[in-house]
């Protein structure tokens, strides 16, 4: 299990519709016409091959305010138009129109994204924290736009509604849903307190990211001594050099404040004491007592969305959040995290009794803590299935997984994805393929790679949608991109990575999967648009093919002797395939409850660090090992309003996903055509169509039942 975010996926109802109206995603068609020239190139129509690419070597940071400014006053304008339409509501005239307008901000928008999230310095940070709150306040003008929203409401009202097709009653739904729970329907002065609330979130959102990026960007553990990387691999032994060189530090190493360095250091590093100190720089991010500390600002958040939440009627932010995903309610979130968390953790005391009778018959003379986990994980998993992950890294190239995911996405979805070298890049690092129907050779829409590390780069993987796929506008493809932070070794030197950073880079490409998928007709319901708590079914499903035969025999291949994996190799990560569930899915959970609690707490004043402390001791938290993402460091339910109250949706989602991939162990494998066309039928290609829950019964034929996951974990027989 590989739990990571998108960027532009699983968002809020309000910031789907933000992104209808003035988004961060989308563009519109191509004209037959000369398209319009702007004074600031980031408005202009994206023209190119392909339907149109951004273009990326156009791109002047120091257009962003003015260009955003331009776009935002020529949206407004558009929006004053349908409210004040002098005609009586219809579906054309105001959802249409809805969907078609803001055009110019979506360009300029989704491009002040992609810098923002992939190569941030000082002069964005201060562009971004003028522009937050900016976009904040424009949002807030669309919501609390009264003569807007009596026209919405008179369509949702309408006799005629009944009229519409099942994708336009969505639509509809949707818009109506995410006013309200904007709080369209408040009082005037409520609407005014709520736009209050929203600025100061935007500004504190935006300084917690800053705060999380200086600290992994900032801090690093530097090794002069060669004989303290003892244990490491080759390949990790060399990004660190190569980190170094960055730094401009000669004769030694350094080890990145990120997960991709620090994971396998904590996992191979023999120096004990070295493993410690990197444990506690990664896990302090953010909670240091410095400039870059987050606790003050944390409970800041908490307080303006608790508030907020009363405005709106809720009891809670939980409450507030959770009244158009697919749980409902907070409680039932919480119902799954508590009943899957006593097998989780009665795993971790299991793991941790095999790890501490390692080092005792090592004569290691240690009690395992933290930072011991990983490290001793290793030993016992030689020891238990004589799997050495160091071997299988060995096999584990990037760019043939790469390749490994064309080939799934070829047998799943008749895919093909062939690089192109004539479209512009915003970094030299990234790559461009075009995607195709194999039968016929039709565009589905193009696929951006930037796999590598990099200062202004936030840390992790993620998929971004560039463009959204429509028809609404004209015949639209998609384009997306998949982000991650492997670490460049030598030159001409094959990149290797772990096992779980494959199942991220298969995660990450079942994100981009479901945005090419797409094939709807309003931009609004297209690709990851869909309810938070099962955006990640489709990314974590695809996870479940890394493992197949048909891809490790294939494309698992020998970095030096390209040799296929043996089969041998094949059975053993077979056998051990539950191996260390306690701590991959304890770690999560700590941070699902923490984020539910947190926002289940109203208006209780939080102190951060004690309040995690005094949870997780109250929970019985494994004291071996700490939650994957501390609260200083949560950029998932802190960085924006994403995930907030929200991380539970992982489990929720890999419920679905577990329960989904027995359709086809049940049938004829995991590339069974019949199980295939559903799954690209009822989940990949509809968005958010059709509701949620219906569109999985139309795929499997019931509902999904929890036993397949806990299964799949090792949990039950």
């Amino acid at each position: 299990m590989k739990l990571t975010t998108t960027s532009l996926s699983g968002y809020t109802a309000l910031e789907l519709l933000v992104m209808a109206c003035n988004g961060n995603n989308k563009t519109e068609t191509m004209k037959a016409n000369a398209p319009k020239k702007y004074t600031h190139s980031l408005l202009n129509e994206w023209s190119g091959p392909y339907n149109g690419v951004p273009a990326f070597d156009q791109v002047k940071i120091s257009e962003f305010i003015p260009a955003i400014e331009e776009a935002i006053a020529m949206n407004r304008s558009e929006l004053e138009h349908i409210a004040n339409n002098q005609e009586a509501a219809t579906f054309a005239n105001t959802l249409e129109a809805l969907e078609k307008s803001g055009n110019e901000l979506k360009r300029a928008k989704a491009i002040y994204s992609i810098w923002t999230s992939n190569m941030a310095n000082p002069e964005l940070d201060s562009i971004q924290a003028l522009l937050e709150p900016r976009f904040a306040s424009f949002n807030d003008s669309i919501i609390q736009n009264a003569a807007l929203f009596a026209r919405i409401e008179a369509v949702h009202n309408s006799p005629d509604t009944a009229k519409l097709n099942g994708e336009q009653k969505r639509l509809l739904w949707r818009y109506y849903t995410t006013f309200v729970l904007g709080g369209a329907k408040l009082s005037p002065e409520s609407k005014k307190r709520v736009a209050e609330i929203n600025q100061e979130l935007a500004g504190l959102f935006t300084k917690f990211s800053q705060h999380l990026l200086a600290d992994e960007s900032g801090k690093y553990l530097e090794i002069t001594n060669q004989a303290d990387l003892e244990g490491l691999q080759e390949n990790s032994i060399n990004a660190a050099a190569e980190a170094a060189k960055s730094k401009g530090k000669s004769n030694s190493w350094v080890i990145n404040n990120t997960r991709s360095a620090i994971e396998p250091f904590l996992s191979y590093c023999k120096n004990r004491s070295l493993r410690e100190k990197a444990w506690r720089m990664f896990i302090n991010r953010g909670d240091n007592g410095d400039a870059n500390d987050n606790n003050a600002i944390i409970p800041q958040i908490l307080k303006l969305r608790a508030e907020r939440a009363k405005l709106m009627g809720y009891a809670t932010h939980a409450h507030l959040k959770l009244a158009d995903k697919m749980a409902g309610t907070p409680e039932r979130a919480m119902a799954l995290l508590e009943s899957v968390w006593p097998y989780a953790i009665n795993r971790v005391k299991e793991e941790v009794a095999d790890m501490q009778a390692f080092a005792d018959k090592a004569g290691d003379k240690i009690k395992i803590e933290p930072w011991d986990y990983r490290y001793y994980a290793e030993k016992v998993r030689k020891e238990k299935y004589d799997l050495d992950q160091t071997e299988v890294k060995e096999y584990l190239q990037m760019e043939k997984l790469r390749e490994g995911m064309f080939f799934v996405a070829g047998e799943l979805f008749n895919m093909q994805f062939d690089q192109v070298h004539d479209v512009p890049v915003f970094h030299p690092d990234v790559r461009v393929y075009r995607v195709t129907n194999k039968t016929n050779g039709q565009q589905i829409g193009l696929w951006y790679f930037d796999p590598y590390a990099r200062a202004g780069k936030r840390s992790g993987a993620w998929m971004t949608a560039y463009r959204d796929q429509e028809t609404a506008n004209g015949n639209i493809t998609a384009i997306v991109s998949n982000n991650c932070n492997f670490l460049k070794g030598k030159d001409g030197e094959p990149v290797l990575i772990s096992w779980i950073d494959a199942e991220t880079l298969f995660h990450e490409f079942g994100h981009a999967l479901h945005g090419l998928c797409s094939n709807v007709h309003y931009p609004l319901l297209a690709g990851t648009n869909v309810a938070t708590d099962y955006v990640e079914f489709p990314s974590q499903i695809l996870e479940r093919w890394l493992s197949t035969p048909q891809v490790l025999e294939k494309y698992a291949l020998h970095y030096k002797t390209g040799k296929p994996m043996p089969a041998e190799l094949l059975a053993k990560i077979e056998r051990a395939s539950k191996f260390n569930q306690g701590f991959a899915t304890t770690e999560y959970l700590a941070s699902a409850l923490i984020d539910m609690k947190l926002h289940l707490a109203g208006d209780t004043i939080i102190d951060p660090d004690r309040f995690e402390r005094e949870t997780l001791a109250a929970l019985k938290m494994p004291a071996e090992m700490v939650m994957r993402h501390r609260t200083p460091q949560f950029g998932h339910i802190f960085a924006d309003d994403g995930y907030s109250a929200g991380y539970y949706s992982y489990m929720w989602s890999d419920v679905i996903s577990a329960d989904a991939y027995e359709a086809f162990t049940e049938a004829g494998g995991p590339y069974d055509k019949a199980v295939a066309k559903r799954l690209y039928d009822h989940v990949f290609s509809i968005g958010g169509t059709v509701e949620e829950s219906s569109a999985y019964r139309m795929f499997r034929g019931k509902d999904p039942d929890q036993k397949a996951l806990m299964k799949e974990r090792g949990f039950v027989q």
